[in-house]
C-alpha cells in the first residue's frame, strides 16, 4: 500500500499544530483541509476517471492543488485520520437535496471518527452544505458550521443530517450508518462520475471556502458570500471559468476552456 506523505498533507492544509487523536485535532485539521481544498467535479466533466487510491487522490489533491467531490475528500481525510490512530469508519449515504430517499443511490461518502469526547461525523465533502465543524454522531447536537447549524435525526431507524440556513431548514443526507466496504465506495464513485443521470456528471458545482465566507458555483451561477454581504454573477464563458479558478480555487485548468457541462447549451 502507498505511504501517506503526511508532511505534504499539512503542507497542503496549512496545518503546524500537534496532532493527538483528540477532538480539538479534528476539529483543527477538518477545518484546514475544508479551507484548502475546495470541492469541484471539474474531472468529471472533462471525462476523467475519479480514481481513489491514495496515489491518485495525493496526487490530485495535495500535489496538484486540485479539489475533488466527496469521495475524494473522505477518503484522503480518512487516511490521515487513520495514521493519526484516531479510529475511522467509512460510510455512504442517500442525498435527499434534489430526491427522496427511495430514488437517490448510496452516493455519498462521510466519516464516522471515535473521539475521547464521543463519535462525530466528519463531512467535508458535502459541497456547498458541508458542516465545516465535526457534527456529534448523537441525534438531536446542534452544531454552528458557518452559515449553517448543523444537526443529526433518527428517523425510521437511520440517520439524517439536516441544516438550517436562517429559517430554512434542509434535510442533507440519510443514512443507516452501516459499516461500508472499500468496494461499496468504488461502486458508488463509479456511478456518480459516469452514469448519464447523476448529478455531476450533468452539472457543474465548486464550492471554496474563504476566511470571511465562501465562494459557490452551479453551472455558470456564481455566488460569493463575503461576511453579510451577498454578490452573484454569470460566468461569461470557459475562459472567465477558468480565471476565477485560478483567482478563487488556487489552481489552473487550462483544459476547462474545452469543458462540455450538459445543463449548459452553450458548453456541450
Amino acid at each position: 500500500m502507498t505511504t501517506l506523505d503526511l508532511d505534504a498533507y499539512f503542507a497542503r492544509i496549512r496545518w503546524g499544530d500537534p496532532s493527538p487523536p483528540t477532538l480539538p485535532t479534528l476539529a483543527g485539521i477538518l477545518a484546514a483541509h475544508m479551507a484548502r481544498i475546495p470541492f469541484e467535479n471539474l474531472d468529471v466533466l472533462l471525462g476523467r476517471p475519479i480514481r481513489l487510491d491514495l496515489d491518485a487522490l495525493q496526487d490530485k489533491l495535495v500535489t496538484r492543488h486540485r479539489g475533488g467531490y466527496c469521495f475524494e475528500h473522505a477518503s484522503l481525510l480518512a487516511a490521515v485520520l487513520d495514521q493519526l490512530g484516531f479510529a475511522v469508519t467509512r460510510h455512504t449515504a442517500r442525498v435527499l437535496l434534489h430526491m427522496t430517499r427511495a430514488e437517490s443511490p448510496r452516493t455519498h461518502m462521510f466519516l464516522v471518527v471515535a473521539t475521547p469526547d464521543g463519535p462525530f461525523v466528519a463531512d467535508p465533502g458535502f459541497g456547498m452544505l458541508a458542516p465545516r465543524v465535526p457534527v456529534p454522531f448523537a441525534a438531536d447536537v446542534e452544531v454552528r458550521s458557518g452559515l449553517e447549524t448543523h444537526w443529526l435525526a433518527r428517523v425510521g431507524g437511520e440517520w439524517l443530517l439536516r441544516a438550517r440556513r436562517g429559517t430554512k431548514e434542509t434535510d442533507c443526507w440519510v443514512s443507516p450508518a452501516d459499516r461500508d466496504n472499500l468496494v461499496d465506495f468504488e461502486l458508488g464513485n463509479h456511478y456518480t462520475s459516469t452514469h448519464p443521470d447523476a448529478a455531476m456528471t450533468r452539472r457543474m458545482m465548486l464550492r471554496a471556502l474563504t476566511a470571511d465566507g465562501r465562494v459557490g458555483v452551479m453551472n455558470r451561477d456564481v455566488t460569493v458570500w463575503c461576511g453579510d454581504d451577498v454578490e452573484a454573477f454569470q460566468l461569461a464563458d470557459r475562459a472567465a471559468l477558468r480565471a476565477l479558478l485560478a483567482a478563487r480555487f488556487g489552481f489552473d485548468l487550462p483544459d476547462v476552456e474545452r469543458l462540455l457541462v450538459p445543463t449548459i447549451p452553450e458548453w456541450r
